[in-house]
């Protein structure tokens, strides 16, 4: 019997900015990287892309001309006919917490990610993205809350598992949370499950307590 993981009922979103750059393609690859995660769970948010997407084809459709390269043509004839190289088919997952996008960057699920610990059982996996923003998976002991801090930028939390309540709100599996530099909050995971988020910042997280800033530059958070 194949096992199906039914869609989270969303109800914090992706902002129309944050939806507009990624259809533009202009956002750092670790946003990029939440916001298509956010999107493989959220069919409104995937709905409200592919509005975004018409109308940047529209844009284009009325566009200015650009001159290509006198070579333009033979140069994409050639490599037609070279053809494209053997690639093999991506292996069928089983469904389980990290959605399709999350899964190549991590080479599997949950039981292939490389944990590193940051201090009162919370763990961190740093992903490899371009380096103008950070993008991380997070976990989070159930009852556990992440020390108290503020932000020097942009942050998106996207919850992967379980949830997480601030001072804002409750997040839960495919809510997504954006603070900029006006928010402090303290996540705490909720209670009955262990909390696991992927979360993108493009500036050092600021922090009120001592320990957690002496550990910062270690941790690259």
């Amino acid at each position: 019997m194949t096992m199906t993981r039914t869609m989270p009922d969303i109800t914090h979103h992706l902002s129309d900015r944050l939806l507009m750059a990624y259809a533009a393609g202009t956002l750092p690859e670790a946003f990029s990287l939440t916001v298509a995660t956010h999107i493989s769970l959220c069919d409104e948010c995937r709905a409200r892309l592919g509005a975004y997407e018409s109308l940047g084809g529209a844009v284009l459709d009325h566009a200015a001309p650009v001159a290509m390269a006198e070579d333009s043509l033979a140069a994409t004839m050639a490599r037609i006919r070279a053809g494209a190289p053997d690639v093999p088919p991506a292996p069928r997952r089983a469904p389980g917490v990290l959605p399709a996008p999350l899964c190549d960057y991590v080479g599997g699920d949950l039981a292939d990610v490389r944990w590193r610990p940051v201090g009162m059982g919370v763990k961190q996996a740093i992903l490899p993205t371009s380096r103008d923003a950070t993008a991380r998976l997070l976990y989070i002991p159930a009852g556990a809350a992440v020390p108290d801090h503020g932000h020097r930028g942009t942050e998106l939390t996207l919850v992967l598992q379980g949830a997480f309540v601030d001072e804002t709100a409750r997040f839960g599996r495919g809510d997504i949370e954006i603070a900029n530099e006006d928010m402090h909050h303290m996540p705490v995971a909720d209670i009955g499950e262990d909390c696991i988020c992927l979360a993108a910042t493009d500036a050092p997280l600021r922090f009120r307590g001592l320990i957690p800033r002496i550990a910062q530059p270690f941790l690259r958070i």
